[in-house]
């Protein structure tokens, strides 16, 4: 925890200080007024430290306020540096295009700032605007898989995946109903949960836990853990989960009209050595005749496993959430996102996930409830 607190820290604040740089360079305003917003500029970056803070002390209510503005100005802050960034470049190539003598460098760089400031502000207020409206409309994505796996006398399984909705402050009742109705129109055979279900204090949750319990369903439902049920504390993350209904796979199969394997998120601290070799034990001890679902929260395949599941199901990467962040997560999980054929007649679907994490705000990755039929053909 305190090496994601320095980290945080100098990440999130370095942020800050460039932007807060860039505007005292831009609009020069004064004393009072800088220390004003060097003061705002700090409690945002102190903001999501004091979210947590009110939240395990019961103070729900403030906690939610502070996490709806704190978190919103985390993604004007980030689009807000990011198209700083791009204009930094572009001001460092037209540098040396004038030191080369090909054009004459600007005479008034405050006016420059100045409107390269209001741009970012304008092109970032825009952003956030719409990435708010992105973020409540959720998506369904279909996909179809065609398998001799299945017994004879069915036609087709429609399982229907969710991910990384994490409920909690900012992601409560209204976003998730918004998320069942996409669910329930589908008509699910299954439903999956790939991890990150909670991400909050879930003590008082039983009504959250009562709309995801009352989705019908023929085969189940299924979940295993992410990452944020263990920083939300895994008992009640767990627990919650299967208040709403879910067997929660922890290193673990069931067998029904087809194999559900799943695996814990290394979040957990409690990893096998040879993760690799687990998984592919795990999936043997499987009846290898029927078709088998492999569930893992990180889009992460292990060499070994492969040929041994058909069809891994993950979240975790949002496809970035926000662009352009999106660049980054895809150079950490190169699967990053939809349907991709693996070796050995194996397959894994990437989730954008369902709901938010941080900001409440989603750009160019718009949530989604996947829709997947495993259709029987012999």
């Amino acid at each position: 925890m305190r090496l994601f607190l320095l980290v945080y820290i100098l990440v999130y604040g370095g942020a800050h200080v460039y932007a807060f740089i860039k505007l005292i360079k831009g609009f020069s305003p004064g004393l009072m007024k800088s220390l004003v917003l060097a003061g705002f500029m700090g409690g945002m970056v102190a903001a999501p430290i004091g979210v947590r803070m009110l939240e395990h002390s019961g103070w729900y209510v403030s906690a939610r306020w502070l996490a709806c503005v704190g978190y919103t100005w985390m993604g004007f802050v980030f689009i807000f540096v990011s198209t700083w960034f791009l204009f930094d470049i572009c001001r460092l190539f037209y540098f040396f295009v004038c030191k080369a003598g090909l054009l004459s460098p600007f005479s008034d760089r405050n006016y420059v700032f100045r409107v390269l400031n209001l741009v970012s502000i304008t092109l970032s207020l825009a952003v956030v605007i719409y990435s708010c409206f992105e973020a409540l409309h959720i998506c369904t994505e279909q996909v179809t898989i065609t398998t001799d796996k299945l017994p004879h006398n069915i036609e087709k399984v429609r399982v229907v995946q969710i991910s990384d909705v994490h409920l909690g402050l900012i992601v409560g009742r209204y976003r998730l109903q918004r998320i069942i109705d996409q669910v329930e129109k589908a008509g699910p055979d299954m439903l999956i949960s790939t991890g990150d279900l909670a991400d909050g204090d879930m003590d008082k949750s039983d009504k959250l836990a009562d709309m995801l319990k009352n989705i019908p369903v023929t085969y189940g439902k299924y979940a295993v853990t992410g990452n944020h049920e263990f920083y939300a504390g895994l008992n009640r993350s767990l627990e919650f989960t299967r208040r709403a209904g879910f067997q929660v796979l922890q290193g673990e199969g069931v067998t029904n009209v087809l194999n559900i394997a799943g695996v814990d998120d290394p979040g957990r601290g409690r990893v096998h050595q040879n993760t690799s070799v687990f998984e592919k034990t795990l999936l043997l001890s499987l009846p290898r005749e029927k078709f088998t679902l492999f569930l893992k929260h990180q889009p992460v395949v292990s060499p070994d496993a492969l040929g041994y599941f058909d069809l891994q199901l993950s979240g975790h990467t949002h496809k970035g959430q926000i662009f352009p962040f999106s660049l980054v997560t895809k150079l950490k999980y190169p699967l990053h996102s939809g349907l991709v054929e693996l070796q050995d007649n194996s397959r894994i679907y990437i989730s954008r996930g369902s709901g938010t994490w941080g900001p409440p705000l989603r750009f160019l990755s718009p949530p989604e409830v996947t829709i997947i039929d495993i259709v029987n053909q012999p």
